[in-house]
């Protein structure tokens, strides 16, 4: 799951307006001239509020080079970003782009009560179908083994950190934290010889469910069983990631006053210099550059650190480029086209990783920002091949996280009701690091018989 909100700028919109505008005006028709042509019109997500221009300049490059590609359909780019508190309103609205992207946990749900298409025959038709990782294809999959459109964007959790603040603070930026005590300590380092919190974590709108969950992995606990009908929310491995944020909050004053934080915000704060460390997943750098402008000599990217129990993992997530169900058989059929050329031919045709390097370039936005294979290690190696001439992220700086995150365990998110139950983490979270006398035990009681009753 990766929650994206963010503020809406008005300039922003403006330009995406302009821009939609433009490519429409491009295509030299409108939907009933379309209609009449025999052509199909489809709009997709383009760009998140608040993305620079470069990045939606290289969204309608793509668009212009699929009609090309593919004269019958007509691509209209939209600014669109999925947001848990805004998606229920916008899908029962009909307000959402015929193809939008969901976090893995939300595609069975959305399938069961058939709000997203089942674009089975359209996927199973690509030339790679059958060579999907089987437990990433799982996550695009409803519970009728039907296929709801195409993983993409999969990462590992991992560590982000600012270097410049490691360097303040007389830490050695090339050495980032390997253990939850040298976080503990690196984090208390950098708030007492800064003005940043040395170390946060997102407690607002799901995410504070998710990076507790992310810790708890990673200290070797669970908040479910597989099959997602017992809830093991009270286990000590959440008790004890809970005791050292209370700790870091209340004892070693090295989170900061603010704790009201989500995805967001969180990079804002990062990007901006306020925040020695914090958890997301290992493609967040995107954002932190398109969005946010960091300083890209600034970042740093680590491993997640794990405990020593055999169970301990990182979490893994991703999104489903998903159709409407709302969408006409046709518009379905052109919605996996355009989501198999602009998201997943990247992912296994090294040729196709190198022609989307080359838009990217000429936008200069980011490439080789680290993912996790869609399909095996050996494919993503071959991309990561082809494209490393076009590189321009700092990689070096991240290297602890790419040498490391494919030794690690990557666990899936909880299996069944994950948004309620991340929801349910948040007060948790939150209760934590407002109140200092928080009692977790009773906390993680509560929490964990709302979330069976959930479970059922």
């Amino acid at each position: 799951m990766r929650i994206h909100h963010r503020r809406l700028s008005a300039l922003a919109t403006i330009a995406s307006l302009a821009a939609v505008s433009v490519l429409a005006a491009a295509c030299g028709s409108s939907d009933d001239d379309n209609e009449s042509s025999g052509k199909v019109t489809i709009t997709v997500e383009g760009w998140r509020p608040g993305d620079e221009q470069g990045t939606i300049d290289a969204v309608n490059k793509q668009a212009e080079a699929f009609m090309k590609e593919n004269p019958d359909i007509v691509v209209k780019p939209v600014e669109w970003e999925w947001n848990a508190e805004t998606f229920a309103t916008q899908l029962a609205g009909g307000q959402l782009p015929t193809t939008f992207r969901v976090p893995f946990t939300d595609t069975k749900g959305l399938a069961e009560r058939q709000q997203i298409a089942d674009v089975t025959d359209d996927v199973n038709a690509l030339p790679y179908a059958e060579d999907f990782n089987p437990s990433v294809l799982a996550a695009a999959q409803g519970t009728d083994g039907k296929i709801y459109g195409l993983p993409t964007d999969v990462y590992g959790v991992g560590l982000h950190y600012n270097r410049d603040l490691f360097e303040q603070a007389g830490l050695d930026p090339d050495q980032p934290p390997t253990t939850w005590d040298e976080v503990e300590a690196d984090a208390k380092a950098i708030a007492d010889k800064t003005d940043a919190a040395g170390y946060v974590q997102m407690s607002t709108n799901n995410t504070g469910g998710w990076m507790l969950t992310t810790l708890t992995y990673a200290l070797g606990g669970r908040m479910e069983n597989e099959d997602g009908t017992e809830a093991s929310i009270d286990n000590d491995a959440t008790k004890q990631g809970l005791e050292m944020l209370q700790t870091m909050r209340w004892v070693d004053d090295s989170m900061g006053s603010n704790t009201n934080f989500e995805w967001g915000t969180i990079n804002e704060a990062f990007a901006a210099g306020k925040i020695g460390m914090y958890m997301s997943g290992s493609d967040v750098y995107n954002a932190l550059v398109t969005t946010n402008q960091v300083d890209p000599d600034s970042y740093g990217l680590a491993a997640l650190p794990l405990s020593d129990s055999p169970d301990a993992g990182i979490l893994g997530g991703g999104s489903v480029a998903a159709v409407s169900a709302k969408a006409s058989p046709a518009e379905q059929e052109a919605a996996v086209k355009w989501n198999d050329f602009y998201r997943e031919r990247k992912n296994y045709d090294p040729d196709a990783a190198v022609a989307d390097a080359e838009v990217l370039k000429a936008s200069d936005q980011p490439i080789g920002t680290p993912t996790l294979p869609i399909f095996d290690q050996d494919t993503w190696q071959q991309v990561q091949d082809a494209i490393k001439p076009y590189v321009n992220v700092p990689r070096d700086q991240m290297t602890s996280f790419t040498d490391g995150v494919f030794d690690q365990q990557l666990v899936p998110e909880p299996a069944a009701h994950t948004q309620e139950v991340y929801g349910i983490l948040d007060s948790v979270v939150q209760k934590v690091l407002t109140d200092e006398n928080a009692d977790i035990d009773s906390l993680l009681a509560d929490a964990n018989d709302k979330a069976q009753a959930l479970l059922g």
